[in-house]
């Protein structure tokens, strides 16, 4: 699993416009190979950025809908809110998954390894 979290920071007055540009999405990327989720989360103090983070199969899979023309497409609507908007630039994070909490441990003596 690969993880995208879009950390995003947005002036108040533009809160309401922001949240309705996710409510209202193109929803293009629901139908990518490898997409998994989308949570756009809400910040609960101020000045703290929203959070739109994605779930894909692979890396791969990420990069494939970055040059898509569905990412293009999609994103072109992410231009109707005024760059005053935005009291800071995003920042990007990507994350390959290390561990996973619902994964049962190995039990001891159990060895998975391949080699």
């Amino acid at each position: 699993m690969f993880t995208v979290a879009n950390r995003i920071y947005v002036d108040p007055k533009y809160r309401d416009a922001f949240e309705n540009r996710f409510k209202n999405r193109a929803r293009l990327i629901d139908e990518m190979p490898g997409f998994v989720l989308n949570y756009v989360m809400r910040p609960t103090q101020e000045g703290d950025p929203y959070i739109v983070f994605t779930v894909w199969q692979s890396r791969s899979d990420f990069e494939n809908w970055v040059h898509s023309d569905a990412f293009k497409k999609g994103h072109a609507r992410s231009r109707a809110l005024p760059r005053e908007a935005f009291t800071k630039p995003n920042k990007l994070e990507l994350h390959e998954l290390l561990f996973d909490s619902s994964t049962p441990p190995e039990k001891p003596g159990e060895n998975h390894d391949a080699s």
